[in-house]
């Protein structure tokens, strides 16, 4: 890969990795409309590293928060209300734990094509701006119960399908369920860390299985740029979602559908 080819792909997975427009079907969408090869398994480890440490750094506080809560609740066998979210953020890591296990080669293989992308980025779409437009809007992330984490759990189930969004379809279960905007985006957030952490690492053992030599310096590269963009993405996302709502997303979905299904069909 050449710089600018790393540069692009970068910025682009770090801006869309946490916003609710699928950073797959774009990585996927642009090398095929500008005509560049795979961009390797090398770069996939890379900007994943990189969004992963965007998002563990924007939620430094909550994290010790969180960890030490869930550590001292396995030695005391006590839940406060930091080590109960810490165990709800892992009961719904499970679902799509076990499906990308089960059904990862079947997606590689079958569910990437345009005509996949451009019905899921606009269906997926309107469901995130009727969860946006009718939730209750009431509730925060400590107000969660099991079977919330259990439903957002299998909700980001369906992210396994290119162009659904993993971010989108979280956030759509949680404002369907009553959750703030904030309050969606922040387990949303939270929850891509484990999701992040098994891709990266299963993308990883394959990228050491790989004859050959690495190159190193694109991935330093991509991982740089993935990281930087994703944090910045995150703040202003943070920043502003209570004010804008998810109709701007919406919008650009459904246009962005509407033009891949005229582009290809």
């Amino acid at each position: 890969m050449d710089t600018l080819h790393i540069l692009l792909l970068a910025l682009l997975q770090g801006l869309t990795e946490f916003l609710p427009i699928s950073s797959s079907a774009h990585l996927i969408l642009l090398p095929r409309l500008l005509g560049w090869g795979d961009q390797g398994l090398g770069f996939d480890v890379a900007v994943h590293v990189g969004t992963l440490l965007a998002v563990m750094v924007y939620f430094r506080l909550e994290l010790q928060r969180l960890i030490g809560a869930w550590s001292a609740s396995c030695l005391n066998l006590r839940l406060d209300a930091d080590a109960r979210l810490a165990w709800l953020l892992l009961l719904a890591t499970v679902p799509v734990a076990v499906s990308g296990l089960l059904l990862h080669d079947v997606v590689e293989t079958y569910l990437r094509s345009p005509l996949v992308i451009a019905v899921t980025t606009i269906g997926f779409g309107v469901l995130l701006g009727l969860a946006d437009r009718y939730g209750r809007q009431s509730r925060s992330e400590e107000s969660l119960k099991v079977s919330d984490a259990i439903w957002i759990g299998f909700a980001q189930v369906l992210a396994l399908l290119p162009g659904t969004s993993r971010s989108g379809i979280t956030m759509t279960a949680a404002l369907a369920l009553g959750l703030s905007r904030s309050a969606s985006a922040r387990f949303s957030f939270l929850l891509s860390i484990p999701v992040i952490l098994m891709a990266g690492g299963y993308e990883s053992v394959k990228l050491l299985q790989q004859p050959g030599p690495v190159a190193w310096n694109e991935i330093l590269l991509g991982t740089t740029v993935a990281a930087l963009s994703a944090y910045l993405c995150i703040e202003l996302f943070m920043r502003l979602i209570e004010r804008i709502g998810m109709l701007p997303f919406v919008v650009y979905r459904i246009l962005l559908g509407v033009f891949l299904l005229l582009l290809f069909y």
